[in-house]
């Protein structure tokens, strides 16, 4: 049995790592515009840098929390696959073995001028200057705002495949991965894990919504899941 499991900022939240969304959030720190957007790569790319250099940093800082945990043990019974809009690595940590990173990776990065180019970048600082082996400085691997997501259609074919779908930690606010619930087939059961779930309209679908944090929410769930 396939099931697909969409996370986001939420659920990483809960091991420490501000969300752009929400009280105390990211946003209110930057405008996010000029650090989260090619136009503001191209016109300070210093300043891009630091902000992820900062966001790499509390990464590397943080371990999995139970939600990440709990997502792990559904792979004894249920086919999982795990899309995230999160770029931390706290699936891959804890244990998960089949994570695709919609909005990119942070310990991650790739050249501008080779974007076949990703290599892994486990230090927390990337500065201007650092460059791929062809001379092309090199950028966070994140997709930023205004640009495309590569790996939606991959997204896309695991959703319209599944027979579970759990949503945990995310507004669906933010698309294109906002959609991604809607391509869900219509005997596909789906969990909506939030203290405050957004409004997906059912369009007949059997949807079930647990207002819990994504901890407590996911371990009771996966529980349930496993029997």
């Amino acid at each position: 049995m396939n099931l697909v499991v969409l996370s986001g900022s939420g659920l990483s939240a809960e091991s420490g790592i501000q969300t752009f969304r929400g009280n105390g959030g990211l946003w209110e720190g930057y405008d996010i515009y000029s650090v989260a957007t090619p136009e503001a790569w191209h016109s300070n790319p210093e300043l891009v840098l630091r902000f992820y250099n900062e966001r790499r940093a509390k990464v590397l800082s943080a371990s999995p929390n139970a939600g990440h945990l709990a997502l792990v043990a559904l792979e004894s019974k249920y086919s999982v696959h795990i899309v995230t809009q999160n770029v931390d690595d706290l699936h891959e940590r804890a244990g998960s073995t089949h994570i695709l990173h919609l909005h990119g990776e942070i310990l991650k990065v790739r050249s501008c001028g080779n974007p076949a180019y990703i290599a892994h970048w486990p230090s927390p600082d990337l500065l201007w200057g650092h460059n791929c082996p062809q001379g092309h400085q090199l950028r966070p691997h994140i997709v930023w705002f205004g640009e495309d997501v590569p790996l939606m259609s991959q997204a896309e074919v695991l959703v319209s495949n599944a027979d579970v779908m759990i949503i945990t930690g995310t507004s669906l606010q933010v698309y294109p991965a906002a959609g991604l619930a809607l391509q869900a087939p219509r005997h596909c059961k789906i969990y909506i894990v939030d203290p405050q779930a957004p409004n997906l309209p059912s369009l007949g679908r059997n949807i079930e919504t647990i207002n819990m944090t994504a901890t407590e929410g996911l371990t009771q769930l996966v529980n349930r899941l496993l029997v």
